[in-house]
């Protein structure tokens, strides 16, 4: 199971809580299937999925955990007619117009009568817990998925001390550097995709897929003052991803060199696999994690303190 994205966040006060603790907080507010009337539910499921009952797989120091959200799929322009519908047979059979309170209330009649009809979907998102390091990485393509998880776990454990990381030099300019002046550190390698923004809050965007980024035509943009705020880069040949100006990093790939060591590790079933996957991919990161902001000057202690 290896990520995808990461969405990073820095404990800005020490995560102390054991494997067994966490455990225990989690059972609390386990995931379960959405009751007949119930529009979402969120909890916490086994990362190995429905062939174990733990909520958290630890291995190496590292802590593994999983959120489970059911959503109940209402379609909003059935739920809009049918109320209309009860609006207009009230206001013709009583002669009176229907307040907001009334039609507020007809619309959780309406929701009421459709939820046990309704589909549903879930979604699961994977994180894992670096106490060591104080890091907590989330595997969600989007700032919203990544929050609604940390609130969950906020809600669960009691208290959530943590900030997205700040670096000393601010991602977009020393991006916007690697292009413009070929500086890269020689870890990293410049794929073939970015997205340039112009300085200005209205400015206007360039997105480029399969583009030589050290062409004349890229050259002009970024003399005319467009920075970058996107780019996909390799890491040591082990890892391809598209970082952005916020340090999210999204489509991340673990690349042949990974992959060979992952498969020669032998495994009787999922779960051995499982934690194959875990180990491997948890060591990787934390060392990419610390060259990353290293390339970015260094993480800003007091800043993300002050965000927190």
């Amino acid at each position: 199971m290896l990520f995808k994205n990461l969405q990073l966040y820095r404990f800005t006060k020490t995560f102390t809580q054991t494997a067994e603790a966490l455990e225990t907080a989690l059972q609390a507010r386990s995931g379960r299937v959405c009751g007949p009337h119930e529009e979402m539910h969120h909890g916490w499921v086994s990362p190995l999925g429905r062939k174990s009952d733990m909520l958290v797989h630890a291995a190496n120091g590292f802590l593994m955990i999983c959120a489970s959200k059911e959503v109940k799929i209402v379609p909003a322009t059935l739920v809009k007619e049918l109320v209309t519908e009860r609006i207009e047979k009230i206001e013709e059979t009583q002669a009176r117009k229907v307040n907001k309170k009334e039609r507020d209330n007809l619309r959780d009649d309406v929701m009421m009568e459709l939820l046990p009809r309704a589909l549903s979907r879930t979604t699961h998102t994977y994180a894992y817990i670096d106490p060591k390091q104080g890091w907590l990485v989330v595997d969600a393509a989007s700032p919203k998925q990544a929050e609604e998880f940390t609130a969950l776990l906020r809600r669960t454990i009691g208290s959530l001390s943590i900030a997205p990381p700040t670096t000393n030099e601010s991602p977009h300019i020393v991006m916007t550097e690697w292009l413009a002046r070929d500086n890269h550190p020689a870890e990293y390698g410049i794929e073939e995709e970015c997205e340039m923004r112009a300085a200005d809050r209205d400015g206007s965007i360039i997105r480029c897929k399969r583009q030589d980024l050290g062409s004349p035509e890229i050259q002009a943009h970024l003399k005319a003052g467009k920075q970058v705020v996107k780019l996909a880069v390799t890491w040591r040949d082990r890892l391809t991803f598209v970082i952005d100006e916020h340090l999210a990093i999204k489509r991340l790939r673990f690349l042949n060199i990974i992959q060979e060591q992952i498969n020669e590790i032998e495994s009787k079933d999922d779960a051995q696999r499982f934690d194959v996957d875990f180990s491997i991919m948890t060591l990787e990161l934390s060392l990419f994690i610390k060259q990353l902001l290293n390339a970015f000057g260094g993480e800003n202690i007091d800043a993300q303190e002050k965000a927190a």
